[in-house]
């Protein structure tokens, strides 16, 4: 019986209760009296239930007709919602973003840019895929995204298919926990101390990945492929490494991480970049979202605009390593 209900029922039971009659909901919905009357009945009929009581001289809700009033509007408010969704994509077509993300860019940033995007384009359809290292531009070299964020330092899969183009940086810092041994050396530590302890890296697993290795300092060493379980084991005094700043900042802020402190050791920020299919052209929504990506928050970005060159120069990479 369900099947039978019409949005124009709903509308006609939304207009009495708004209007307070069926004359009303007649006047408001420029309909006889008697279709108002026909479309209450039959709706009271689908449900098995009495929406209004029959002994009043007003349009009076029953019990039922008060628990199931919010659901109409919902209803309506839905319907209202996929015609003007319809209307836009009639228009201008459905707009689509598929995107690969390096898992150390920004986490937030990137949830703010998206928020951003789907309320510039509300019929925008989102790809989003959390990568490593290479995965990101094979997914595109694959066909099953176009863009990807993607970290300078990590070598090309394909450099005459796939071209780059600078988005942002962010700072990378070297920390362990508080109970780790180098937590408890005061100052800068050489690089050959580093080396006496368990270095975590994080790494791509695919079998045929690029295979170098920058910003490890240390011959013993423990690899994994997810950020969040390098957080983790830092946390857990295992070891140390490099993390982006945004992600240990509360750690830091905490005591939980301690930052430590290179000796002739430079780590230049992660330098990420947009990947895509050489020609290929930019959507507006894509021109968007790309320009949304580069502008992170402050606190994420390295140093001033006129040091960002000098800091490059003399730097080395950070902490990224394929098998």
């Amino acid at each position: 019986m369900l099947d039978n209900v019409t949005i124009n029922q709903l509308r006609a039971f939304v207009a009495v209760c708004d209007q307070g009659s069926f004359s009303g909901a007649a006047r408001e919905l420029r309909r006889a009296q008697s279709a108002i009357s026909h479309a209450i009945t039959s709706l009271e009929s689908a449900f098995d239930v009495l929406l209004f009581e029959r002994n009043a001289r007003k349009a009076t809700l029953t019990a039922a007709g008060r628990s199931l009033l919010p659901d109409a509007r919902g209803v309506i408010s839905r319907t209202e919602e996929m015609k003007m969704r319809a209307v836009a994509i009639a228009e201008a077509g459905v707009p689509q973003v598929s995107l690969a993300v390096d898992t150390y860019f920004p986490r937030a940033h990137l949830i703010e840019c998206l928020r951003n995007v789907q309320a510039g384009f509300p019929t925008v359809t989102i790809n989003l895929r959390m990568t490593t290292m290479q995965g990101g531009e094979r997914l595109v070299l694959e066909g099953t995204c176009a863009l990807a964020v993607t970290i300078t330092d990590v070598p090309e899969v394909s450099p005459g298919t796939i071209e780059r183009q600078h988005l942002c940086d962010t700072h990378m810092v070297t920390v362990c926990a508080a109970s780790h041994p180098l937590a408890a050396i005061a100052g800068q530590i050489p690089r050959e101390e580093f080396g006496r302890h368990i270095q975590l890296v994080v790494t791509d697993n695919q079998p045929d990945a690029e295979k170098t290795q920058q910003g490890v300092a240390s011959e013993r060493q423990w690899w994994v492929n997810d950020l969040g379980a390098k957080h983790d084991l830092l946390r857990g005094g295992l070891c140390w490494g490099h993390m982006p700043r945004h992600m240990v900042e509360e750690d830091l802020a905490k005591g939980t991480l301690v930052e430590l402190q290179r000796r002739a050791w430079h780590m230049r920020p992660l330098t990420f970049m947009i990947s895509h299919r050489r020609g290929y052209s930019f959507s507006e929504c894509e021109t968007r979202l790309v320009e949304l990506l580069g502008k992170c928050h402050p606190s994420q970005r390295v140093g001033r605009p006129g040091q960002r060159s000098a800091r490059l120069l003399m730097a080395l990479p950070g902490d990224v390593v394929q098998p």
